[in-house]
């Protein structure tokens, strides 16, 4: 690495043990050891970087947060870790166009605070956003609770600027809210888990702040009725900001970790927001605690500001809870149709009795997003064997459902080998040459995404 640290004298660089094991792992549990850490202030900097590592062919991995679940910063064969927390600063918000330009290290929450201050809105807000970079969110193309009436971060990248694996910088999208000349490259970047560029510089579309929110707290004694009460809103024409699912686990394992009085006796909870005018929400939401109502749930309203951040502070706790639950998570975030939910947890009950594994369940009800939570201990080879085997059955049953493997957590690692089962040969053989094209050294973030 001496080389590396002569070619690039005025960039922050380590090679030190702690900085490579604490930059070797993200948050899906695995871990690599990489050859250097290198952090650029800006994209002269990560010009230099993709530069000496192209004209050496060294792998590098572009690096967020890394809270990533399924493996995407995970440095394999040795690689760089360009890590862009530095690259953190909003460069422009536009109240008239309604656009923000930032760079990729920026903080998805510290964005939102600093928009809402404003009278500003930016939708996606993934359960890690106090902690996630908005260059990550693009990367994995992140959701999050408001995504069933916003969107994903897609929806929202306008422009990326970004530096391709040799060192050229290519910007891709428009300033406008149209435009159709050529190919949607920004749109193929979005997803694409830093296997095809690091990104510099990303202009997103922002909104108008809501002028009012109400937020239910629906109580279900039957999972299968929690399931039919997504159905039934979103047949009756109401589309919520949020639509969010907890099951029995989910609640016992928040209320033991971060207790906020939710009732562990219940079979599901649902978490409904609506936002917008208030004579219109107030209308809504008696519509939906009336279709609630009628499938047996108990309704009631967070009664000020204070209530409804409590709530919420319990819906993001419960993936660190479940860590209190059993030593090893098994993490998955398929998606079926709304109107299949209820087939799945059927399911997903099922799986877990014949199996003897624990499954949790929650998620992104109102988009049909179910993070499927598999319970299991490492050190025990035999269930944490066991509980790898449920995830094929578990894929199956979302394809049957006509679902996917994955809403919002991108493929990276851990669902590499499962690809296949979704994707044809000639759609993976495209998205080969894809790959190719931008990376033809692959030297960037190599051994993501797909099956080898």
């Amino acid at each position: 690495m001496q080389k590396l640290i002569e070619s690039l004298p005025n960039i922050k660089l380590s090679t030190a043990p702690e900085d490579l094991i604490c930059y070797g792992f993200d948050a899906s549990g695995l871990e690599a050891s990489p050859s250097a850490v290198v952090w650029p202030e800006n994209t002269e900097d990560v010009v230099k970087v993709m530069r000496y590592a192209f004209e050496n062919s060294i792998p590098v991995v572009p690096r967020g947060a890394g809270t990533g679940m399924t493996g995407g910063a995970v440095p394999l064969k040795g690689a760089i870790i360009l890590s862009l927390e530095k690259m953190n600063r909003i460069l422009e918000i536009d109240p008239e166009n309604f656009f923000v330009l930032c760079e990729p290290g920026l903080i998805n929450g510290r964005l939102q605070r600093e928009l809402e201050r404003k009278g500003l809105f930016y939708p996606p807000d993934p359960a890690s956003m106090n902690f996630c970079t908005i260059g990550g969110n693009v990367a994995e193309n992140a959701g999050g609770p408001r995504a069933i009436k916003y969107g994903v971060t897609r929806d929202y990248v306008m422009e990326i600027e970004a530096v391709l694996p040799n060192g050229k910088i290519l910007t891709m999208g428009v300033k406008t809210p149209k435009g159709v000349v050529g190919y949607d490259l920004a749109r193929l970047l979005v997803g694409s888990e830093g296997t095809l560029s690091v990104f510099t510089k990303i202009r997103l579309k922002i909104l108008p702040m809501p002028e009012e929110v109400i937020t239910l707290l629906v109580l279900f004694n039957n999972l299968e009725s929690s399931g039919q009460a997504v159905s039934k809103i979103i047949t009756s024409k109401i589309i919520p900001r949020t639509l969010e699912f907890m099951d029995s686990e989910a609640i016992k394992a928040v209320e033991n970790f971060k207790p906020i009085g939710l009732p562990k006796a219940v079979e599901a909870i649902l978490l409904i927001e609506l936002d917008g005018y208030p004579t219109t929400i107030t209308k809504e939401a008696e519509k939906v605690a009336e279709i609630c109502e009628h499938l047996g749930a108990e309704v009631s309203m967070a009664e000020d500001e204070e209530a409804r951040i409590k709530l919420w502070e319990a819906r993001r706790a419960i993936s660190p809870a479940l860590y209190h639950v059993s030593p090893t998570k098994i993490n998955e975030d398929v998606v079926v149709p709304r109107n299949k939910i209820p087939d799945m947890l059927r399911r997903l009950r099922r799986l877990s009795e014949e199996s003897g594994i624990k499954i949790v369940n929650f998620g992104h009800a109102g988009d049909g997003n179910i993070h499927v939570n598999i319970m299991v201990d490492r050190k025990n080879k035999e269930e944490y064997q066991k509980g790898l085997n449920l995830i094929e059955h578990i894929f199956k049953d979302t394809l049957e459902l006509g679902g996917t493997i994955s809403g919002e957590h991108g493929i990276g690692l851990t669902k590499a080998r499962y690809m296949g089962m979704e994707i044809s040969e000639t759609g993976l053989s495209i998205m080969r040459s894809i790959k190719n094209a931008f990376d033809p050294k692959n030297i960037l973030n190599p051994g993501k995404i797909f099956p080898t």
